[in-house]
């Protein structure tokens, strides 16, 4: 199956399953597609145990998807950079101590617990898997979902305080978690070596270097987008932004996801321009609703 019928029956599926949700489970989106997806998922791996259709061909399918690539080096960035553009920066900054806190402390307590747990609980049913495993499978299943928490906050009656909190982590949890994959990646049997010169190097590389280049990448595109007032032009350039940016971050070795969030807020918050805010009625070329 090449790539145009591949993406041709993943959105048709993601278009049923909505449907479905919508109409039956009314749960939030995000979540609804999730699970008549996994549900879906089940159902094909039972078709395929029995020999019945093309199981075992679609089976193959999926295997020859580099899910890595797709997800980290294609879809994060975008859903990133879309969540950060609807936040708010005057409350993500009245709120940056406990958001700092909950992204960095808290990715890093929840890797360690479900790390631990994991590993014992794989002990217990007699599966033998060493500890870095599943330390990595807590870092990797700690960040939580930013498109699906901004969905859910948006359905959900809670405090603006409480909101930008729970946003704000979602946001920055993503980067936390891709430097401790990259520290603990190298551990995986037994061959790693933690220094504490290294761990600067990668925080200082990864995380404040992300957030320096998503700076500038953002900073640039504002100033671009500001000086037109065409949709195309501007739908064009914060795909740039996006692919290019993205692309470019992690060539560089830097936090892709990190520099995409704070390029995000940039981008969606120009001088008070932003969905958050009021549209001066003096000025053109505010581009926060594009």
């Amino acid at each position: 199956m090449d790539i145009f019928n591949l993406l041709a029956v993943l959105i048709t599926f993601a278009a049923v399953f909505a449907w479905l949700n919508h109409r039956f489970l009314r749960l939030p989106t995000t979540i609804g597609i999730m699970v008549i997806a996994l549900v879906f998922s089940l159902g094909l791996i039972a078709v395929g145990k029995l020999g019945i259709g093309g199981g075992a061909e679609l089976a193959r399918t999926i295997h020859t998807i580099d899910f890595d690539r797709t997800l980290l080096h294609g879809m994060l960035g975008a859903l990133l950079f879309a969540g950060a553009m609807h936040v708010n920066l005057d409350d993500l900054v009245s709120q940056r101590r406990v958001i700092g806190l909950l992204a960095t402390f808290g990715v890093l307590t929840s890797t360690a617990i479900v790390g631990t747990l994991s590993y014992f609980l794989f002990r217990t049913l007699g599966i033998t898997v060493d500890f870095w495993y599943c330390l990595i499978f807590g870092a990797l299943i700690s960040p939580t979902d930013p498109v699906a928490v901004l969905g859910i906050l948006k359905r959900v009656a809670v405090p603006k305080s409480i909101e930008m909190k729970i946003a704000g982590e979602s946001l920055f949890n993503d980067g936390v978690g891709v430097v401790m994959f990259t520290l603990l990646l190298p551990f995986v049997g037994g061959h790693g070596e933690f220094t504490a010169g290294e761990l600067g190097r990668i925080v200082l590389q990864e995380v404040v270097g992300g957030l320096a280049f998503g700076f500038v990448v953002g900073w640039l595109a504002y100033h671009m987008l500001r000086r037109v007032d065409q949709h195309e032009v501007e739908i064009l350039i914060t795909l740039a932004v996006v692919t290019g940016g993205y692309a470019l971050a992690l060539t560089l070795h830097l936090s892709g996801a990190l520099a995409m969030v704070v390029a995000g807020i940039l981008i969606g918050n120009p001088d008070g321009c932003s969905p958050c805010h009021p549209r001066p009625a003096s000025d053109s070329t505010c581009f926060g609703n594009s």
